[in-house]
């Protein structure tokens, strides 16, 4: 058996379809991260003034559009595949950024976030249910080890690069980020037109008696008589959700834990370089040695991780993930020696390394495998709604409360999670073994 697990697993490393979907993550999560991290906040606050809560909400723009059409987008790309959906999504994020290289108003700079989102958010749907769909259960931790090691590259090599492109002004370092955008663009060209499927998957996607299947067939002769009303798309796609969350394999309690792990991530993003510069007193170069420090941890902890988890189950990563975390984020918001604050930051970067192929490994598992796309498209709804809102808070706990309070709150929200999530493993034996 392992002879064979480890063939799959290099099979699917090496599936051309999968290098694609992850070279237009790390490329998109580039652009998003540089902007997001690095130019934006910065921007907004020396050049325009603004306050955190109102960078909060520019932000937090980017992800409504990025949640907004998470769900529908996983319907789409089940019906007519990667290529279309991905190059809409790569067209309407190169237009947000010449947008935000040409605009210098504060209207716009909101609009061209909105566009972001919506131009990034056929990213996790397409990536997480290609990936899925080729790796199969057997190598999900791997695959979702990879997945996320593109996206930490990507979001971190992001920031940390764009700091030495602006010098005297932000002309070179929107130029770069217009060539990453080229580059996704060339790629998403060659993405195939139709939904990729394992063998196994297609087998069953075929089997009588599959309840998903019958479900949408049931909808579809519900709204034979009404195809020229809207009406019969919304039935169709209602009964279409209501019969994958009936098929879904998970405890209650994985929705609002959900919810929790991106809401205690949404309110670190808009103050992070805020902190770092107003209360550490990092230069952008200091700061990106920071941002390299926490990341690389986190990177080099993913593969290793990823393989235990195949191995033995999510539940000890995720126990150790949350709880390291949960202490480690408010000490963070209270520090003020940078040399500690580095330490802090490594040792965040090891929590996150066992939480997140943990994490998404046992939402995989969760997910039926002939409905992956809507499924992974609801599931990443829920989490996007959790980083909006906490977007949108942490900008206003920092002018009110002070510059610990997101990460003090974020703690909390971890430690929450970790007690949720003794609830799911014991709930879930098969999985979390």
């Amino acid at each position: 058996m392992e002879p064979v697990l480890a063939q799959t697993k290099k099979s699917v490393l090496r599936s051309p379809f999968v290098i694609q979907l992850l070279l237009i993550m790390f490329g998109v999560e580039f652009v998003k991260g540089a902007l997001l991290i690095s130019v934006l906040p910065v921007y907004m606050e020396s050049a325009l003034g603004l306050s955190a809560y109102v960078i909060g909400w520019a932000l937090a723009c980017q992800y409504i559009g990025d949640n907004v059409l998470r769900s529908p987008l996983g319907f789409i790309i089940d019906r007519i595949g990667y290529r279309l959906v991905m190059l809409t999504g790569v067209l309407l994020t190169l237009l947000s950024v010449i947008i935000m290289a040409v605009s210098d108003q504060a209207g716009w700079l909101m609009l061209a976030c909105a566009l972001l989102g919506l131009g990034t958010s056929p990213l996790w749907p397409c990536v997480i249910t290609g990936a899925t769909a080729v790796s199969g259960y057997e190598a999900s931790g791997i695959i979702m080890s990879v997945v996320y090691m593109a996206w930490l590259t990507g979001v971190g090599c992001g920031p940390i690069v764009i700091n030495f492109f602006i010098i005297q002004s932000f002309t070179p370092a929107f130029i770069l980020l217009l060539a990453f955008m080229a580059v996704v663009l060339f790629v998403a060209l060659f993405l195939p037109g139709r939904s990729r499927k394992t063998a196994s998957e297609e087998g069953t996607a075929q089997a009588p008696g599959t309840q998903v299947n019958k479900a949408v067939q049931e909808a579809s002769a519900a709204a034979e008589g009404d195809k020229q009303s809207h009406r019969g798309v919304l039935r169709l796609f209602a009964a279409y959700l209501d019969r994958v969350r009936r098929t879904v394999k998970a405890s209650r309690l994985l929705y609002p834990a959900m919810f929790a792990q991106t809401f205690a991530l949404g309110l670190l993003i808009p103050v992070l370089t805020l902190f770092a510069r107003n209360v550490l007193l990092l230069s952008p170069q200091e700061y990106s040695l920071y941002l390299t420090a926490g990341g690389a941890v986190t990177v080099l902890g993913l593969i290793p991780v990823g393989k235990w988890v195949d191995r033995v189950g999510t539940a000890r990563f995720l126990h150790a993930g949350f709880l390291v975390t949960a202490i480690s984020l408010p000490l963070l918001g209270f520090v003020r020696d940078a040399k500690l604050a580095l330490i802090v930051i490594a040792v965040i970067g090891l929590g996150y390394a066992c939480i997140i192929p943990a994490w998404n490994a046992l939402i995989a598992y969760a997910i039926p495998k002939e409905e992956r796309g809507a499924v992974w498209g609801f599931f990443l709804t829920i989490e996007g709604a959790g980083t909006v809102l906490g977007s949108i808070l942490s900008g206003k706990m920092w002018d009110y409360l002070g510059p610990h309070a997101p990460f003090m709150i974020s703690g909390i929200v971890l430690f929450i999670l970790f007690v949720l999530h003794l609830f799911i493993s014991h709930r879930r034996p098969v999985m979390v073994r």
